[in-house]
């Protein structure tokens, strides 16, 4: 199976654990992370409609994911999820959205590479010291010896959470779902 071409009904969907149910209203973190783009980001300081999709981790063609990767629910399609929001950055900002950043656990250097691979119009954050994450008490699970993101997506607007999706399955339909609500906030 290719990184961006996934038959999800191969792949088990993550149930909802009921993790990110206390993150609806919150304030982001001021925790300023690196960015593959630009100067380092401290997503509480923005004002605005953030959207900020958070995965587990991006593949490389030439290299493996870890043992089992497909057969951990949820884990499977960063690609494809951040391949969607591409696609839809310009809708997205139609819609109002001033910021938008994938983020997850992994390095900047890691990042960059998916991030010109991928030719995303939009940072990736790193929240490899876990900062972000622990603030928040994002949900995560271990892959390899490594703590990573579940899948989810917040919007914030001036610094609050308004809306979280979790879990995400199909992750290559969450852009698009993202735009639903906005549609209708």
């Amino acid at each position: 199976m290719s990184l961006t071409e996934v038959d999800w009904t191969l792949i088990p969907a993550p149930a909802d654990d009921g993790a990110a149910y206390h993150l609806h209203g919150m304030a982001l973190p001021d925790v300023t992370l690196p960015a593959t783009k630009g100067p380092n980001v401290n997503l509480s300081s923005l004002t605005g409609t953030v959207v900020i999709y958070v995965y587990a981790m991006t593949g490389r063609p030439e290299r493996d994911l870890p043992d089992g990767w497909d057969n951990i629910p949820g884990a499977r399609g960063c690609t494809p999820q951040s391949c969607a929001f591409r696609d839809h950055a310009a809708e997205l900002r139609g819609y109002g959205v001033d910021h938008l950043f994938g983020l997850s656990a992994q390095d900047s250097a890691y990042q960059s590479e998916a991030a010109e691979r991928l030719h995303l119009p939009f940072p990736l954050l790193s929240d490899s010291e876990g900062a972000f994450g622990q603030a928040l008490t994002l949900p995560s699970f271990e892959a390899d010896g490594k703590t990573l993101l579940k899948r989810l997506t917040l919007i914030a607007r001036e610094g609050t959470i308004k809306q979280v999706f979790y879990p995400v399955f199909p992750p290559d339909q969450d852009a698009e779902n993202v735009i639903r609500w906005l549609g209708n906030a």
